[in-house]
């Protein structure tokens, strides 16, 4: 009788937490991973990240990059990718002067080396990232596309954290959002790969 109790009261939070996040709400239930917000709304499995990185508005500078870089086509393909993606508003932070550098002819293959500092060549969800860092004892090295390091961990309010090969800080703003060939996650601030 007690182990069905149990078993009932198991399967109700289930229940619970799956309709809590079928309906997206901005809450998270105790033991979901960071970071504390999740995407307003996540694009079809069937999209590519560049096809869910076109259509947020939050992503035209990261999108325009992308373009220009000529990884659009990466991007589009089979992957599996997991993108630290930074907001217009993480570009807005670099000066203009160099912004506009990145985007010249002379400036491509910086801008390509930049961009791929942002790339995992793994999907990771968040609750991936939060496990692998709890295994490593707090810590991840994360190998980026670009061949750099970042170094992943959670802080004291459960977002996850990168540190670039500079010591720049970035933080997972939204995570999770899933596409066809990977995983995206908004991140704050652009990555330095030293």
């Amino acid at each position: 009788m007690r182990s069905t109790r149990i078993a009932l009261t198991v399967l109700a939070a289930v229940a619970l937490a799956l309709t809590a996040c079928d309906r997206k709400t901005e809450s998270q239930t105790e033991g979901s991973p960071p970071p504390a917000n999740a995407p307003a709304a996540s694009p079809a499995a069937t999209e590519t990240l560049l096809a869910a990185a076109e259509r947020d508005p939050d992503f035209t500078t990261l999108v325009s990059a992308i373009q220009t870089a000529g990884l659009d086509e990466t991007l589009d393909g089979a992957g599996p990718f997991t993108v630290f993606a930074p907001t217009n508003a993480a570009f807005e932070k670099i000066p203009a002067e160099e912004r506009d550098a990145l985007t010249q002819p002379e400036g491509q293959a910086e801008l390509r080396r930049l961009l791929t500092y942002h790339v995992i060549p793994a999907r990771l969800d968040a609750a991936s990232l939060v496990q692998r860092i709890q295994t490593g004892g707090g810590s991840l090295a994360l190998t980026t596309m670009q061949g750099g390091a970042l170094t992943a961990r959670v802080d004291a309010n459960g977002s996850i954290l990168l540190t670039d090969a500079a010591g720049g800080v970035l933080r997972v703003m939204e995570a999770d959002v899933v596409t066809s060939n990977g995983v995206i996650h908004a991140v704050d601030t652009v990555a330095a790969p030293g």
